[in-house]
């Protein structure tokens, strides 16, 4: 959950302060909850990300995202400068404007996430300090163990598009993995943004890390990841919670009818149905009522 700025220390306001330049405004972040504090901060050198937490959890969260910004090049944003002080961690990153990418069929943004994933796919997990994939998503399965650095969570407002290309932020599930399982685990947004299941498969098929994994393995994660939000659906009013028990489980209803027991050839925009009219990106940060999210 989110904190007010009130709630930290003026010793570690008056670092802050020293560290963006001088007297500063803050504009919070509109979504996410790995920190306690997580706001786009402009001061006399310029906007900077700042996060800050003192609770274990979110102090892992941040530890977690100053490993990957030393593991992972191009892709998280840059580290500033980062300091404790009064039981805080506080870091400041680069400011990343730009608009969340839409992923319907046939969106050129797709594009953009293969070139990202294709370099991660091939990004070793430095040492042993991040999640496990049960860890990580409650459930496991032998095939699921590799020594890839696998985000966990590239739904679109974790992806930013730059004038430099994509960017992806909030890093605080990083998880040690097979590369597939970032594949699997993009399936659910790939529908959520207009892919029918089939779709989604087809067009993970330009990865060797999918087409080479096991259909039985990809059945097994495909049910327990959608039994997972079901369950949490029936206990959560949320909606992201509903949506993405839905969005598991139509992949899990499409893998049940073995309709994708062997990789298929990417889909042309020919293939393309109604379910991507009138989508297009979101807005970008820091105007209108969707800020890109960078927290």
């Amino acid at each position: 959950m989110r904190s007010d700025w009130t709630t930290l220390p003026r010793s570690v306001i008056t670092r802050i302060t020293d560290q963006v330049g001088g007297a500063f405004e803050a504009s919070p972040a509109p979504d996410g909850n790995h920190a306690q504090i997580a706001s786009t901060v402009t001061g006399p050198y310029g906007p900077v990300f700042v996060k800050a937490a003192c609770d274990e959890w979110g102090v892992r969260s941040l530890r977690y995202e100053l490993a990957v910004t030393q593991a992972v090049d191009r892709y998280p944003p840059a580290l500033r400068w980062h300091f404790e002080a009064d039981g805080w961690l506080v870091v400041g990153a680069e400011h990343l404007a730009g608009l969340h990418p839409d992923l319907f069929p046939g969106s050129p943004d797709l594009d953009l996430l293969a070139a990202a994933l294709k370099d991660l796919q091939q990004t070793p997990a430095p040492g042993d300090r991040w999640f496990t994939p049960a860890g990580r998503l409650g459930f496991a399965h032998p095939a699921m163990d590799g020594g890839t650095l696998v985000h966990s969570d590239l739904n679109p407002t974790n992806l930013i598009v730059t004038p430099d290309g994509l960017r992806i932020v909030d890093w605080a599930w990083a998880t040690t993995a097979a590369a597939w399982v970032e594949l699997a685990l993009l399936v659910q947004w790939l529908i959520g943004s207009g892919h029918t299941a089939d779709q989604a498969e087809d067009w993970l098929g330009q990865f060797p890390a999918w087409t080479t994994t096991d259909p039985d393995v990809l059945d097994h994660f495909a049910s327990a990841n959608a039994a997972k939000w079901a369950a949490k659906a029936r206990d959560n009013t949320e909606r992201w919670v509903h949506d993405l028990a839905q969005w598991t489980g139509e992949w899990a209803i499409h893998r049940a009818r073995g309709r994708s027991s062997k990789p298929r050839t990417r889909r042309g925009p020919d293939s393309l149905d109604n379910r991507q009219a009138g989508r297009g990106r979101t807005t970008p940060q820091d105007t209108g009522p969707t800020p890109t999210r960078q927290g």
